[in-house]
Parts: C-alpha cells; structure tokens; sequence
C-alpha cells in the first residue's frame, strides 16, 4: 500500500534542491526524501525527480509514501460536528466557526470530534497534503478556544495558505477576558514560548523557546477582568494563554495556566475565555483580500454578562 501526496512549491521555496523542498512540504528528513527520490518516488510537474533537481515556485510535487499502519487514534473519522458552522465555501477554502470541546484533527490520546472529521462527514473534499489525519489543516485552535479557522480545500491553496502563515501575513484577532487589569492597557508581549519543562501539556515563557509576539489592547475593564482585543505576530501553541498567564493575567477560566477557579465559578465557565473573532488573507485563489468574523459563543456572553 503506498499514500501519494501532491502540493504546489511556494513562492519560498523559489530555487530550493527537491529533498529540501520535500523535507519542508511533506515533513520527512532531508534523507528520506532522497532516498524517496532515488526510489523514483517523486515526479515533478508529472515528470521523475532527482533529489538535486531546482525547484520553481508554482511546480508541482507529487511524492508517493509507504503506507505507515497508524493508531487508530490518528485515523480520520468522519462523524458530524454539531455546532460546528461553516461560514465561508469554494473552490479552494472553507472557513468554519469551530466550537469549543473540538480539536482541528486528530491526536495521540484524543477521542473527541474534529473539525477534519466534521468536515468529511459533511461530504467536503479538503487538500490531501500534510499529514493524513491533518489534510487540509493550515492552522490549529486549541480544543478548548472557539472561533474561526480556514481549511484548504485545493493543494494550491494549501501551499499557499501555509506560506502566508509562514510569512505572517494573515491576520488573526482574538478577544480574550483576562483576570485584572494588564499595565500598559495597550502593549506588546515579546517573549519566547517553549515546552514546559515539568509537564508535557504545557508551555512556559523560557529563553530557549522560539520567538513569540502578542500585540493586545483592552477594550472594557470590568472590577474582575478586562475584555482585551489581540493580533498575533507569531502562532505558537498557546500563545495568548501562556503570554498572558507570564503577566499573571490568565485567560478567566484557564486554570491550566493559574486562573481562579472561584472567578470560573462565578461565570459559569469550563473552558478559558478565548475566542478567534476575526480572520483575514489573501484568498490563495483570487488574490482578493477576505475576512471574516465571528460571535461570541453563549458560554462566553454569558460570562460577560455576569461581569
């Protein structure tokens, strides 16, 4: 059994050897990827690739992998999302309102819904690069954070959705409610995010973490907590929790990160008060620029109410 992979070279890789190009594509080894070129495993632009060869912006790679029997935890199962809204479809993208208690693909060790599994059971074709349990996802929310995300429907938007989140051309806006009153009111966190070293699940501001910046303004302060709009510059894994836990302002409700748990009581939260309220980019198939936003869930309106 083999799996075969195809996506459109981006822009950034104008000129790169196909084992380099492969190695950032697909997300095998510089190795793997000559071995696989050697094979006669790689064609590009239709045509037998040598790991040496140049690549050009726009070309097609097509790789053939062995297929690896995975955990059934990571197989793609396609099971409806309920909540889950689309809000945008065409030919190249589908953009959905992700609920929260929903992950974007599967996962060692998760067993909930996903919104690649929503997606198939609702009958969406989405790109078939990246891993096979996360094709067509470009960017991820935590299970735990509402809001929208864009999934790439076409290979040529996913390859170029995934340059413009390299390039940190698209725009992501979130609101959070964080615990107190952030001191400037309107500022930027820069600091590098890593894994945490005592529990796996975590990540901690650390000097050996990749670099991580959070540009915030808050937008209501109540006597608990501030409503506080951010722009993300950088994407790391629990960026905005994390950020803002440093500053000992959680996200209300993060109690991984150190919030109250009597201020979670008291708004009736289970979950971090974070949402993705906004998304915006150049279409990958219309060069156009798009954007789309997104209401608060019930469960965080209530929590603003209460407040």
């Amino acid at each position: 059994m083999s799996d075969t992979r195809t996506l459109f070279v981006p822009d950034g890789l104008e000129g790169e050897r196909v084992d380099a190009a492969l190695a950032r594509l697909f997300g095998v080894s510089r190795t793997r990827a000559a071995d696989l070129a050697k094979a006669g495993d790689v064609q590009l632009n239709h045509q037998p690739a040598g790991k040496s060869d140049r690549v050009t912006a726009g070309d097609l790679l097509e790789v053939t992998l062995p297929t690896v029997d995975a955990s059934p935890t990571l197989k793609v199962i396609a099971e409806p999302v309920p909540g889950m809204s689309i809000i945008h479809d065409d030919d190249d993208i589908v953009v959905v309102d992700k609920p929260v208690g929903v992950a974007a693909h599967a996962s060692v060790g998760w067993t909930g819904p996903t919104v690649v599994g929503g997606l198939a059971a609702a009958g969406y074709r989405i790109a078939t690069s990246g891993a096979s349990e996360r094709q067509g996802i470009v960017s991820r929310l935590d299970v735990g954070t509402s809001g929208l995300m864009v999934v790439a429907k076409s290979e040529y938007a996913y390859s170029r959705l995934k340059q413009a989140f390299r390039s940190r051309t698209v725009d992501k806006t979130y609101h959070a409610l964080v615990q107190g009153l952030p001191d400037p009111v309107v500022g930027t966190i820069d600091a590098p995010i890593g894994r945490h070293p005592s529990y796996d699940y975590k990540f901690a501001v650390m000097e050996s973490g990749k670099p991580s910046v959070t540009h915030y303004e808050v937008l209501e302060a109540f006597r608990a907590a501030s409503l506080v709009d951010i722009h993300l510059e950088t994407g790391r894994t629990h960026q905005i929790r994390v950020h803002f836990a440093a500053l000992h302002h959680p996200c209300a409700g993060d109690l991984t990160y150190g919030a109250d748990p009597k201020l979670a009581a008291r708004l009736g939260l289970e979950r971090q008060w974070l949402h993705a309220v906004g998304l915006g980019f150049e279409h990958p198939g219309t060069g156009e620029y798009v954007s789309f936003t997104s209401p608060y869930p019930e469960d965080l309106q209530r929590a603003l109410d209460r407040l």
